[in-house]
């Protein structure tokens, strides 16, 4: 007797990642060729030079030359650029309340387990969430406080 190997799915939360909720709009950011350059090669590949960056949605795909003159192409997360880092920083401090700063925190958890992020972006994201989270307990406090 044999068995049939039976498929996991894996549930994904439909439309609770960043770009789903529109918090963070890549397909609109001008990625110059430095930019992807840098990325690529913060990700490992042998990049020459770019040859072209289409954005779509919820990736890039970019075109380059390697070290050896071969054509390379393939499709990538935005959350290997920089500028991503930058944009999901942004988000964090503008929580104005404790209510933002949980619906936030709760796309960002998504984000982390089904999204690859290189690991400082990820702990650097992750302490900017906790001292922002200490930060607004701390003016929750003061509001109350002035009240009595």
């Amino acid at each position: 007797m044999f068995h049939k190997p039976y498929k996991v799915n894996q549930y994904r939360r439909k439309g609770k990642n960043l770009i789903a909720t529109n918090k963070i709009k890549p397909e609109q950011w001008h990625i110059s060729e430095a930019e992807a350059k840098e990325a690529l090669k913060a990700k490992g590949y042998d990049v020459k030079q770019i040859k072209k960056i289409h954005r779509l949605k919820h990736q890039v795909c970019i075109s380059y030359w390697d070290n050896q003159g071969n054509v390379c192409s393939s499709f990538y997360s935005y959350r290997i650029f920089a500028r991503w880092q930058q944009e999901a920083e942004k988000l964090i401090h503008t929580c104005q309340n404790l209510k933002e700063w949980a619906k936030l925190n709760y796309v960002m958890k998504y984000e982390f387990a089904y999204y690859n992020y290189p690991s400082e972006m990820e702990d650097a994201l992750h302490a900017i969430l906790e001292n922002h989270l200490c930060v607004l307990k701390v003016t929750a406090q003061q509001v109350v406080l002035q009240y009595f």
